[in-house]
């Protein structure tokens, strides 16, 4: 008796754990299938191979490209007329997106993304200036960065009348800046730049489609990797203090594989908190310095030809990469504040592409460093009170890029070859001045880079 009621016992306590394991079991296909339905992770494996004729700005790894350096004169020699080349794979990426999730006709998702960027470091060796000319910042153990985050509330088919449905989208967290987010047709890393504008940023961004034609956007933006300038350098600790976020508002229109898009930008930034009065008393300072930039994107598509375009007009964009920034205005004022006046640029786009498993792609770029609308009234600007782009230099006058590219497609697999002409007018800094429009116009003269890029990309 003793014995049956042991065997009872024991059959009643290892029930669950039977049950839990057959649970298991079936609920293997649910979970699999909502993976499926809610969960696309994609991503890719990337190395670029690249030469440069030239000393120039780039980032990560040397292969985020900006522009050549100006001539640097030691003992008769130009010592930034030197080639280079290196390859690498550290901008490989991974991501999920999520969606499929509703309740009634409100739809939720969101964007994970991630790659590798940071953990380069600089030579230790005292003596790597003396011996080389550029960047030393180019080895070490890339580590996984954030690029996106963010989750997205959409609500779908609202009415409108004359049977047409609207939608409204809310995107919150880390995304591309509204102004980056048109990107022309090419493989390189820095996808145009500093052509156009390039930013991903933390921003709470609403999009409404009004029907099948009609998009208006707005979006109140912060900074965090890409940042204004300033007195103490590249940071987001002017917006900061500011507590003024950037604001964004534009309206598109599409039909027919044409697209157009316009836009504009303002961003609020307080350079200092702190000052200095003519006594020498340390007193909080009103400084502030505002600036708006406009944009014009257009697009169009037929079969196997695409066309897009971009053009931005305005003050400053340091802060996404453009050529320009502000600068130190006038005598201190009585109160220890500073003034300050925006610099002006125009920087254009246009890319041409044509074929699927063979492309072909043209590229073409313009900058034009248009400097203070009014010239200060007491003369030159001294090059230090120029807060201008960290990937560039105050001296420059005007910039292009030519950029033919041919693609490979074959399923997952591209490979791609492509050369680039950068050729930039540098003028020179008198007595270390600027002139009263803070642009450098004595002896102008041009250098340029060539730059051949080989990609390999698998994607998943």
């Amino acid at each position: 008796m003793k014995k049956n009621v042991l065997t009872i016992l024991t059959l009643l306590l290892t029930l669950p754990a039977f049950a839990s394991a057959k649970t298991e079991k079936t609920s293997d296909a649910p979970v699999k299938e909502h993976f499926q339905n809610h969960f696309k992770f994609y991503g890719f494996i990337r190395n670029y191979f690249v030469f440069d004729s030239r000393e120039s700005v780039s980032g990560t790894s040397d292969l985020f490209y900006y522009l050549p350096k100006d001539v640097n004169m030691k003992d008769g020699i130009d010592v930034n007329d030197t080639p280079s080349f290196r390859f690498v794979a550290l901008t490989s990426r991974a991501g999920v997106d999520v969606s499929g999730y509703q309740i009634g006709n409100v739809h939720f998702g969101a964007k994970l993304e991630a790659d590798f960027y940071a953990g380069l470091s600089n030579s230790s060796n005292a003596n790597v200036s003396n011996w080389f000319p550029g960047n030393s910042k180019i080895s070490g153990t890339a580590q996984m960065r954030l690029r996106q985050a963010y989750a997205t509330v959409t609500w779908k088919d609202l009415p409108m009348g004359k049977d047409q449905k609207a939608s409204v989208g809310l995107k919150i967290g880390q995304a591309w800046h509204p102004m980056a987010a048109d990107h022309p047709h090419l493989f390189s890393l820095e996808v145009g730049a500093p052509f156009g504008p390039f930013s991903r940023t933390p921003l709470v961004q609403m999009d409404a489609n009004l029907g099948k034609s009609w998009v208006v956007s707005a979006a109140a933006i912060w900074q965090m990797q890409y940042q204004s300038t300033g007195p103490v350098g590249a940071s987001a600790i002017y917006m900061k203090y500011g507590m003024t976020p950037e604001m964004y508002a534009a309206v598109a229109y599409k039909v027919n594989g044409f697209q157009i898009r316009a836009g504009v930008d303002m961003v609020s930034i307080k350079p200092r908190v702190l000052g200095t009065t003519a006594e020498g008393k340390t007193v909080k300072v009103s400084d502030r310095k505002t600036s708006v930039l406009g944009y014009v994107y257009a697009q169009y598509a037929y079969k196997k030809f695409a066309v897009k375009a971009k053009t931005t007009f305005g003050q400053g964009g340091e802060h996404m990469n453009l050529m320009s920034g502000y600068a130190k205005v006038g005598e201190n004022l009585t109160d220890g504040s500073w003034e300050y006046a925006s610099l002006r640029n125009s920087s254009s786009w246009l890319s041409l592409s044509y074929g699927k498993k063979w492309q072909g792609v043209l590229f073409l770029g313009y900058i034009k460093n248009l400097g203070l609308a009014e010239g200060v009234l007491d003369g030159p600007i001294a090059k230090g009170d120029v807060y201008f782009c960290g990937n560039g230099f105050s001296n420059l006058n005007q910039m292009y890029r030519i950029n033919p590219q041919l693609i490979y497609n074959i399923g997952k697999m591209n490979v791609g070859l492509e050369y680039q002409w950068t050729g930039v007018q540098y003028g020179d800094y008198v007595g270390g001045n600027l002139n009263a429009r803070a642009l450098a116009d004595e002896n102008l003269h041009w250098v340029g880079n060539h730059r051949v890029n080989l990609m390999v990309k698998y994607n998943f």
